[in-house]
Order: structure tokens, then sequence, then C-alpha cells
């Protein structure tokens, strides 16, 4: 029990900052594209409480690789270009998360043996487990599966009819997901890209 207490402690702090930095971006993006819906809800902060989605944070902490935050507002109508913009704003988030895991990659290159102290470990263990968050966030949001950010990335490279057409799994897209999570399909599809690319960031 002592075990599984600190391992969930050496995990908050990761879980909450990369699923916030994944929501903020998408919000700024969207900001930045003409779209202030994100600010007006008080969305671009990095206040954690604003952006956490019960279910997806507790898949997060017990698989340790994949979850999702509750997606920041975002309408589409204040978009110059609603199919381009809209996979810009998709992609933001996904990319924020591979950016914090090449960097905390970096850190632990540079600053990981200086933690191997007794004292220190807890601090080594965090950032690997900042890198192996961080690139599950960024993979599994990227499935094509909605609410995911791969459903809007999709809809944004397919033809206008097809895009159409796809959207209409919308309303069973998170009974889809949860299907797939439960019956263990992530595990075997999703899993073994994230560890590769953990691992390899933790080789740098």
């Amino acid at each position: 029990m002592n075990t599984y207490i600190q391992q969930l402690i050496l995990l908050i702090v990761p879980v909450l900052f990369s699923i916030t930095v994944h929501e903020v971006s998408h919000g700024y993006v969207a900001y930045r594209l003409g779209d202030p819906t994100a600010k007006n809800a008080g969305r671009l902060t990095l206040n954690p409480i604003k952006h956490i989605d019960i279910v997806g944070l507790l898949v997060l902490v017990i698989t340790r690789m994949i979850g999702w935050a509750k997606p920041v507002p975002v309408d589409h109508r204040y978009f110059k270009n609603p199919r381009k913009d809209m996979m810009l704003v998709s992609l933001a988030g996904p990319a924020s998360n591979l950016m914090l895991a090449v960097a905390f990659a970096l850190a632990y290159k540079v600053f990981g043996g200086m933690l191997m102290t007794a004292y220190l470990y807890p601090l080594s263990l965090m950032l690997q487990i900042m890198i192996s968050i961080n690139v599950g966030l960024a993979i599994f949001n990227l499935i094509p599966i909605p609410p995911l950010d791969g459903s809007h990335i999709m809809e944004g490279l397919l033809p206008p009819e097809m895009a159409r057409e796809y959207s209409k799994i919308a309303p069973y897209g998170f009974m889809i997901l949860l299907i797939l999570i439960f019956t263990r399909v992530v595990d075997f599809v999703i899993f073994p890209i994230i560890r590769v690319i953990a691992n390899l960031l933790l080789s740098l």
C-alpha cells in the first residue's frame, strides 16, 4: 500500500501538468486563430482544476500512459478556414505533449546522473514519468475516434463529404473508446508504440 501511495504521489504532478499544457495549447492556438471562446471560458489558464475530466484522469492514473482532459470549447465559426484551422487546434495538444516529452528527456540526460542519490531519486522517477505520460497523451489523443484530437484531424484530411459521414460516429465515440480501453485493444496496439518512443527518448 505504501508503495502504491508513493507511486500515486509521483504521478500527480506529471499528470496534472501534462493535461493542463495539452488543453491550454488547444485554447491558445484557437485564440491566435481568432476564436476567443476558450479565453472567455477561463480555460487559458495553467490551473489544472479547470481542465480535469474525472474519467480521463482516472484512466491516466491507472494506465500511467493514456488519458484525456476536459476539452476546451472551440467555435469554428470564428476561423477563416474552419477545416484547416480546426486541424491546427487539434494538433496543438499532442504536439505540446511531444515537445514536453523531448524537453524532459533532455533534462533527464543532463541531470539524471545527479538525481540518482537516495534523496533525489524520486525526482529522477518523476522525470521518467513525465516522458512516458506526455508520449502517451500525444499518441493516444491522435487516435481518430471522437472526442480525441485525431478525429478532428481526420475530418480535416478527408474530403468534405466523407468528413460529414465520418463525423456521424461522434455520438458513439466515447463508448467506442471505453470498449477499446477495457477490452485491452489499446494495450496491444497503442502501448507498444508509446513504450518504444519513450524508451528512445530516455536513451538520448
